[in-house]
């Protein structure tokens, strides 16, 4: 990364699922613009499950100013429902999409869809829209769980990329040397876009440990020691996660990382926390 450079921020949200939520989206968002996020982005849920409130999250954060990247999942869709999403996206002038294979929803049994990988979804996108939006697809510095072996998993990455993404967002990880041997390996394959480290703030030790073991990020054994002694201090895990997460972020952006991805969980407190400490 060139001094003359600025890292770029962004920020990621799930719909809200009721009006509580709606107006917590909106406060986290608000609060978190001081970040001067480049984009946000939204999640889809499995089998497009929230297909309708991705959409109306998307709206909502454009109407707040920022330039909001729909999740867009190939599972359980057929080509024309997917033609009929990015044309509603495209009329309303979104740029961007965040283009995944997807999970499929527990009872959808093997209905995957007409697409089956997140390289199809990519190709499908720029044969219905051309050069209109900015794909951005999923890295796994330490593998994606279903992968048949790291350098599977390097090739599945290296064809999402040469079916026409724009740039790559990363799974959450705590080990900084993890994302910097996954871009060496992707970059001796040819590829040359920005590859930004996906970033989680630790609030939550349960929590953490659970999406942790569904997306196949490791947490390194002496913060889940730490973390487990900590027991109910929620004050005391958080500025432990603010430190920890904050000396990962200083040591992404001095050695390179084009910018930082917050998966904020729809709360602004620990992102900004994490935001405020970094030296830039």
């Amino acid at each position: 990364m060139s001094d003359s450079i600025s890292p770029a921020f962004s920020l990621e949200f799930f719909p809200p699922r009721d009006l509580a939520g709606q107006e917590r989206l909106v406060r986290a968002a608000k609060q978190m613009l001081a970040i001067q996020p480049k984009y946000v982005s939204v999640t889809f849920g499995a089998g497009g499950s929230t297909r309708a409130g991705t959409a109306d999250a998307v709206r909502t954060l454009r109407n707040l100013g920022c330039d909001a990247a729909p999740h867009l999942s190939c599972v359980g869709a057929s080509r024309q429902d997917l033609r009929e999403i990015l044309l509603a996206y495209k009329n309303e002038g979104v740029r961007r999409v965040v283009a995944l294979r997807g999970d499929l929803p527990s009872g959808m049994g093997g209905d995957a869809g007409e697409l089956r990988y997140a390289n199809e979804l990519v190709s499908f996108i720029r044969q219905e829209t051309g050069d209109w939006f900015h794909i951005e697809v999923a890295a796994y510095p330490e593998m994606h769980p279903q992968a048949a072996s790291v350098s599977a998993d390097m090739d599945h990455f290296v064809a999402k990329v040469n079916a026409g993404a724009d740039a790559a967002i990363t799974q959450y990880f705590f080990n900084a040397d993890a994302y910097f041997d996954f871009v060496d390996r992707a970059q001796a394959k040819g590829v040359r876009v920005p590859i930004v480290p996906g970033i989680m703030p630790i609030t939550n030790h349960t929590q953490l440990l659970r999406f942790s073991e569904m997306c196949g990020a490791e947490v390194p054994r002496w913060s889940r020691l730490r973390l487990s002694e900590f027991g109910d201090d929620k004050a005391s895990i958080r500025a432990f996660g603010v430190d920890v997460v904050t000396e990962l972020c200083q040591n992404l952006l001095d050695n390179g990382a084009p910018g930082l991805h917050f998966y904020t969980l729809n709360h602004a407190e620990a992102p900004m926390a994490v935001w405020k400490e970094l030296s830039m």
